[in-house]
């Protein structure tokens, strides 16, 4: 966990994510991702400069198989409260509207009740699980489907709704997380989506994979691209006083 709770703590640092007395509420989709940034948050409580609360929060697609259980088990463990929500985003997306490309109306519906959520709980920071690799791989789904050169911020002030949706885990290779998932026998719960393994950021994935393969270390000059901020300003860090 050194190198997960150092690339937190570093993210942290540079684009002041959590504040003394932050309601944090982490998304927990079942997935690695945002199952490794709950116990990664978990364990940050310990020693981070700032003291916040945390709570897990969870929706339902709609769609089965999509067990629980293991996810509520580890909240038990870490002492943090878990929060559900039903939701019929799935059936809407793939059954009524059957949607060919359902990625982006997918992601907009789920921000908004995961933020809806927060809200109701009393949490003013949505913490999502994107990790290093996302950050690359949205920035070229973005040059190459959109002609735009893009990413998401690791942080961001949703001025509607007051609430900032923070990436912790921005500055961590997705190879850690797949190791310390199964070091941590953390309990992923299989994805029920149709199009899981079927969507354009599966083919990007595959196409960084063979720019590594030919150069290893692209994701690392990637990465320092996005943090270049006299040139490309796409990762600003905040000014400190």
């Amino acid at each position: 966990m050194k190198e997960v709770l150092g690339c937190l703590r570093r993210a942290d640092e540079d684009f002041s994510m959590i504040a003394p007395g932050d309601h944090v509420a982490v998304g927990v989709s079942g997935g690695k991702d945002s199952l490794l940034l709950l116990y990664a948050l978990a364990l940050y409580r310990r020693f981070c400069k700032h003291p916040y609360t945390l709570t897990a929060v969870t929706l339902t697609m709609g769609l089965e198989p999509f067990d629980l259980s293991g996810v509520r088990t580890l909240c038990e463990k870490l002492d943090v409260p878990y929060e559900v929500r039903e939701t019929q985003i799935g059936k809407v997306i793939f059954e009524e509207r059957k949607e060919k490309n359902p990625c982006s109306l997918c992601a907009k519906m789920r921000r908004g009740a995961l933020v809806d959520l927060c809200l109701e709980i009393g949490a003013n920071k949505l913490a999502l699980g994107h990790h290093r690799d996302d950050a690359i791989e949205t920035l070229f789904l973005s040059m190459l489907y959109e002609g735009r050169i893009h990413t998401f911020h690791p942080v961001t002030h949703l001025t509607r709704k007051n609430i900032t949706q923070i990436r912790p885990l921005i500055y961590l290779p997705e190879k850690h997380v797949i190791h310390m998932v199964k070091a941590l026998s953390l309990p992923v719960v299989p994805s029920p989506c149709p199009a899981n393994g079927r969507t354009k950021r599966d083919d990007i994935r595959d196409l960084l994979n063979e720019i590594c393969r030919r150069k290893p270390d692209a994701r690392e000059l990637l990465l320092s691209a996005l943090q270049n901020e006299a040139q490309y300003g796409l990762w600003e860090k905040p000014k400190h006083s």
